[in-house]
This record gives C-alpha cells, structure tokens and sequence, in this order.
C-alpha cells in the first residue's frame, strides 16, 4: 500500500469515529436542560408571536388580577400566563405555557416578566428558563424545582424584555392613584413605596430606575415633594426594619414640611398581603393617606404588555 493510500485510510477512519463522543453529549445535556444557545436562535416560520407573561405569583385573588389583564393585552398572537412561586406555579408551569404556543403554531415566544424592576433574583430565575444565563443561584434554583418548573425543550426561539423598570405606563398609573388620595397636590408631599430587593448592588439598580420614575410623577402632578423608598421586605429582620426607619423618617419630615398628611402609594405588582397588611403595619401612626392599590387591574398594565412584546418580537412593527 502506497504512503499517500495509508493516510487517506486513516483520515476516513478517523471521521468515521468522531462523532459518537459528540452525539452522545448532546442527548445527555438537552435530557436534562436545552442548551442556552438553543433557546436564543433566530425566528423562523411564518406563524405568529406567542407571549408568556411572568408573575411572582401570590394566592388566587393576586394571581387573578395577573389573569384578568393578561386576557386585555392584544399582542396579534396567544398569550399564556406563568408563576414562578405560589400555588399557581405548579399549575402554569413554563415548559407546560411554552409547549402550548408552539403547539399553537407560534413563530417565537416573547417573555414578559411582570416584575417591578429587572434587577432581582427573580427576574436571573426567568433569565435561566429562557436561556440568557447558565448560572443561578442556588436558592433560586431549589425554588424552580420545587415547583417542577424547568426549561422548556421548544422548536422555537424564546426572548426576554425587561421589566417595568420605570416605563412611562406605570409613571401614569402612580398619578392616577395618588391624585385620587391628595387634597392639594401643590401644597402635599407624596412617598412611592416598594418591595425592593435585598442585595445592595439591586437595590442601587430598583433606586436608579425609580428616581427617575418619581420626578415624572412630580412633574405630572405638582405634588410639592415626591420620594421613594423601599422596604427590603425578604431582607434579613434588622435589613428590613432600617430600611423601614428610613421611610418613616423621610415621610415625618416630607409632613413636617407641608404640614399636611403625606399621600402613600405602592409601587406593586398586585394588590395583596403586602399593601394591605405589611406596609400599613410598617407606616402605623403617620400622618398619611393611603389606600394599598397596586398596579394591578389597570388597563395601562396591558399596553405595557403589548408595547413590551412590539418592542422585542422579530418582524414585528414598532
């Protein structure tokens, strides 16, 4: 046999052998979860867009007023409903909302995480289903397991937009609820209060995009003073209870200035355990108005939807 006939024997047999090793980590790795990549490839195909909206997920009163404006949003494709906490995360699990829209016939799923800021350890869970990030935090992960929440295995591509972080939909829900609570918006001073995260560099990150937010409400209103301020309410006991001294002092002295009470509004999702029994717990005997309305069942929630689905879908008009 020739020298030149040996090495082509070899090359083929080498070929031959390669892909074997290959072939059998791909099963291993998309029997567990599909690879991140997998989920972040180009739309294909010719039917609509399907949206998830994402919640945290509370009991069913919290989770209904979720439901009753997803059902208002038109997007121009199937919209479906997950959780990632509560009862109604083992109920509307992503991979089982996901398998429905493309059993549906969508061209791509767009996510949408109804969450006040995209800075949380939430909004890195709805990273790791869709496939931006392979690392998670441990905890995180144990909670998704919990609820038998996993990647989904789709044919299609699947895309996150941020949350609300500020959008002007939410600047106009603020108003109309603290202009229903003030007197003399020119004369009274006026405290956003939110859940807000517990690590530092996500609390920095809520504080910069609700700054921002709470001048908007200012210049919308004409309320004299407008701050915000967040309760850390998962932080460690004394975490939160600072955080909360610091509000309390904030709105005595916003009252010391006008001399009139302080309008309070949530910044919440939903309106739930949280407005209704922790923060009035947490602000007892202020001088303040206040009601406990979250953002939900605004209609403005839904053109949020709709303007977030517009803004991240491929071929879709903006």
């Amino acid at each position: 046999m020739s020298h030149r006939s040996w090495i082509a024997l070899a090359l083929i047999a080498i070929t031959a052998a390669a892909p074997t090793p290959v072939l059998a980590w791909q099963h291993v790795h998309s029997s567990t979860h599909p690879p991140a990549a997998s989920l972040r490839s180009d739309a294909h195909g010719t039917g609509p867009v399907g949206t998830i909206v994402i919640a945290h997920g509370a009991g069913p009163d919290w989770n209904a007023q979720v439901e009753a404006v997803v059902k208002t949003a038109n997007t121009g494709g199937p919209v479906e409903v997950s959780y990632l906490m509560g009862p109604g995360a083992k109920t509307h699990r992503f991979q089982d909302v996901a398998r429905r829209l493309v059993e549906a016939g969508v061209r791509e799923i767009v996510v949408v995480p109804l969450l006040v800021s995209s800075h949380s350890e939430h909004f890195e869970q709805i990273r790791w289903l869709v496939g931006e990030t392979d690392t998670l935090d441990e905890v995180m992960m144990h909670h998704l397991h919990m609820a038998g929440i996993e990647r989904p295995n789709v044919s299609v591509p699947i895309r996150v937009t941020p949350a609300l972080d500020g959008a002007e939909e939410i600047a106009g829900i603020v108003v109309e609820h603290a202009l229903s609570l003030a007197e003399d918006p020119a004369s009274q001073a006026l405290f956003l209060i939110g859940h807000g995260p517990n690590a530092s560099e996500y609390y920095a990150a809520w504080m910069e995009d609700l700054r921002p937010l709470a001048d908007r409400v200012q210049r919308m209103t004409g309320f004299r003073d407008v701050k915000v301020g967040l309760v850390q309410d998962d932080a460690a006991g004394p975490v939160r209870a600072e955080a909360v001294r610091r509000i309390r002092e904030i709105i005595a002295l916003q009252h010391q200035a006008t001399g009139k009470p302080v309008v309070v509004v949530p910044i919440l999702i939903g309106t739930g355990q949280i407005s209704l029994e922790k923060f009035p717990k947490d602000l007892e005997g202020l001088p303040i108005v206040y009601n406990g309305k979250g953002l939900l069942p605004h209609p403005a929630v839904a053109r949020w939807i709709e303007s977030r689905v517009a803004g991240e879908a491929v071929g879709v008009s903006r």
